[in-house]
This record gives structure tokens, C-alpha cells and sequence, in this order.
């Protein structure tokens, strides 16, 4: 493979030395992007583009064009794994994805597809390849996958929830039904995120968007336990590289020092926990990976910058931290905002880095 030319993103988060605060952001491919509204276009749908290589590449690769970000992030979407486990994933516009069938029943548990994902979810694979091949190594790919629980959210809910009554009844009422569909969906998400580590994912992250809707005992019982199932079963190295992995449990601020213990190498954030606390909790366990508010990016680039150096400061002087936003980017900020952003960063963050 071809040797990596910043690698800073991935010594962070193995807690070595940097010259500065790597940074990358969630949905960094995204609408607030006039080229990717103009390559989503020309697929002519989303789960199109995430099926066609090129275009998948291309969508990758565009923010990497503009901002001196320190890695690329797969393009694709957290539901592929319930996709290919027959449920029939679509998206209506200004609703979300949603799903054809539910998992709501042990027949509809046991009706589930047997998958092997590097031939059915072999699309993912062949982005990853390729993304890699045109990164050349210029900075590392990191691959993704859902949480089980947040997979399985979609999966018993039929699309997005805002009480998440029908998975949480099914977790509080039928726990033996939640730990059957969470124990096959961790396994099928191990297999995945271990298949784009083979197809060339340098780092990966679990993406656990509805954890945080758990209370404490149940986060650990539905959620935590099986991203340790996850991370337990993925290799830790390839190409002789270590291969990091990113847990982020939106709304899971209380929870750090659980979270710290999962394997996981890296933990995200979101921007209700401040980040010296965190670090206060985590100490040298993990990285952490963060925080600022998607929404400052609607303020002025000088305001921006100030929001950086309050979050570089907070977490202080030393390796160990990941600049992200606490959430994924939204589709209104303007792209400008994003440049104050990266370089208040990159500008910023140095000094926290001189004796490393």
C-alpha cells in the first residue's frame, strides 16, 4: 500500500505526538456543498450515489479539495446493513430513510436475510478501494458503520422516531427479542467495519446516533455492551498499521467513563459535554474526538475562530484530541464558515502541541 503522508489524524487517536490538532468533520461530503448537490444530481438519487463508485469517490474526495482536512470519511449511509438484511431501505424527501418492512416479531427476527457482506454490501467495499486508490496517501480513510442499537432503532421503528416507543417497548417488554436482534446486527456490523478495514479503512467509527435516548442502566444493557461485541471481533492491525476504532454515543456525555472502558481507542463527543471535564473523566484511556456545536458554523468566521480557541484551550496541551463538531455538519452553512473553521484549527492549535 502506499505509504501515508499525514498520518496525524491516527497518531491522535493512538494518544502519540503531533505537531498540531488533526481535524476532520462529520458529513463532511454533504448538501452544504454546491458540487456534492451537483454530483447527488447527476445519480439521481442518494441511495444511487452511494451505490456508484465513481460517484461515491468523487463526493469523498470534494471536501478534501477545498479544506486541509486530516482524513476523508467513506461516503455512505448508516442503514446499509438493515438494507441488506432485506427490510428494503428508501428515503422521502424532507422525512428521512425509512424501511418497507419491520422487525417488530421473532418471525420477522427469523426472516431476516443471512448476509455475507463482501458480496452483498460489496458496493461499500469497492468505494472504499477506490477512495483509497485516489486518497494516494494523502491523508487516512476512515470507515463507518451504525451502532446495533441505533440499527436496530431504525429497524423496529420503520425510520426515524422521536419517542422511540415501539423499540424501547421491545426492549422493556420482550428483552430476550432486543438481544436477539442486537446480537445478529453486532456480528453483521463486526463483519462489515472488518470487511472495509480489508477493502483499505484506516480507522473506523461507530456511529451510535440513539444511544443517548437510553437511560444509563439501559445504554449499557442495549447499546454499550454490543459495541464491545463489535470492537472485540475487528482486527487491530493492517498494512502493519494499528487501526483505530471511534465509538460516538450522541448524548452520551454521562456515560464517559463506561464508554472510556469499551476498547475503543477513540470516544466522540457531542457539544453539551464540555471537553475539559471529559478530559478530566477519560485521563489517558482514549482519545477523545470533538466537540464544537454544528450550529456555530452560522456564525461569523471571527466568532468561529473563537469558538475553536475556547475548545483547543479547554482541552489543553498534548496529543489526544481529534478537533470535530459534536454532530454532523448541516445542509445550510455556508462553506466559507467551514474554511474559518479548519484553519482556526490548523492556525490554533500548534501551540498545545510544542513539547510532544
Amino acid at each position: 500500500m502506499t505509504e501515508l503522508k499525514n498520518d496525524r489524524f491516527l497518531r491522535a487517536l493512538l494518544r502519540q505526538p503531533v505537531d498540531r490538532t488533526p481535524i476532520w468533520m462529520m458529513r463532511q461530503a454533504g448538501r452544504y456543498l454546491p458540487e456534492y448537490r451537483a454530483t447527488r444530481k447527476e445519480a439521481g438519487s442518494f441511495l444511487d450515489l452511494c451505490k456508484n463508485t465513481e460517484l461515491a469517490c468523487e463526493v469523498t474526495m470534494q471536501p478534501l479539495r477545498r479544506y486541509p482536512m486530516d482524513a476523508a470519511i467513506l461516503f455512505s449511509d448508516i442503514l446499509t446493513v438493515p438494507d441488506a438484511l432485506g427490510l428494503g431501505l428508501y428515503f422521502e424527501e424532507g422525512e428521512g430513510p425509512k424501511f418497507h418492512k419491520t422487525v417488530r416479531s421473532e418471525a420477522d427476527l427469523a426472516g431476516l436475510n443471512d448476509i455475507k457482506v463482501e458480496d452483498d454490501l460489496a458496493y461499500v467495499m469497492n468505494a472504499v478501494s477506490a477512495i483509497r486508490k485516489e486518497l494516494n496517501g494523502s491523508v487516512p480513510l476512515i470507515g463507518f458503520s451504525g451502532s446495533p442499537w441505533t440499527l436496530a432503532t431504525y429497524m423496529v421503528e420503520g425510520g426515524s422516531s422521536k419517542d422511540f416507543a415501539n423499540v424501547k417497548a421491545m426492549a422493556y417488554d420482550k428483552p430476550e427479542l432486543m438481544h436477539g436482534l442486537l446480537a445478529l446486527l453486532a456480528d453483521a456490523v463486526a463483519d462489515y467495519l472488518a470487511a472495509q478495514i480489508k477493502a483499505g479503512a484506516q480507522a473506523v467509527q461507530i456511529f451510535d446516533t440513539w444511544g443517548g435516548s437510553l437511560s444509563a442502566a439501559a445504554y449499557k444493557e442495549f447499546s454499550l455492551k454490543y459495541m464491545q461485541r463489535v470492537i472485540s471481533r475487528l482486527p487491530t492491525e493492517a498494512d502493519g498499521r494499528k487501526v483505530p476504532v471511534i465509538v460516538f454515543t450522541k448524548g452520551g456525555g454521562q456515560w464517559l467513563n463506561a464508554i472510556a472502558e469499551c476498547g475503543a481507542q477513540g470516544v466522540g463527543i457531542d457539544w453539551t459535554t464540555d471537553i475539559a471535564t471529559a478530559r478530566v473523566l477519560v485521563g489517558d484511556k482514549v482519545a477523545l474526538q470533538g466537540n464544537m456545536d454544528p450550529a456555530m458554523l452560522h456564525a461569523s468566521p471571527a466568532r468561529i475562530r473563537d469558538e475553536v480557541a475556547l475548545i483547543l484551550a479547554g482541552y489543553g496541551h498534548g496529543t489526544g484530541h481529534v478537533f470535530n463538531l459534536g454532530h454532523g455538519i448541516t445542509p445550510g452553512i455556508n462553506p466559507d464558515h467551514v474554511t474559518a473553521f479548519v484553519d482556526a484549527v490548523v492556525e490554533l492549535s500548534p501551540q498545545y502541541h510544542l513539547a510532544d
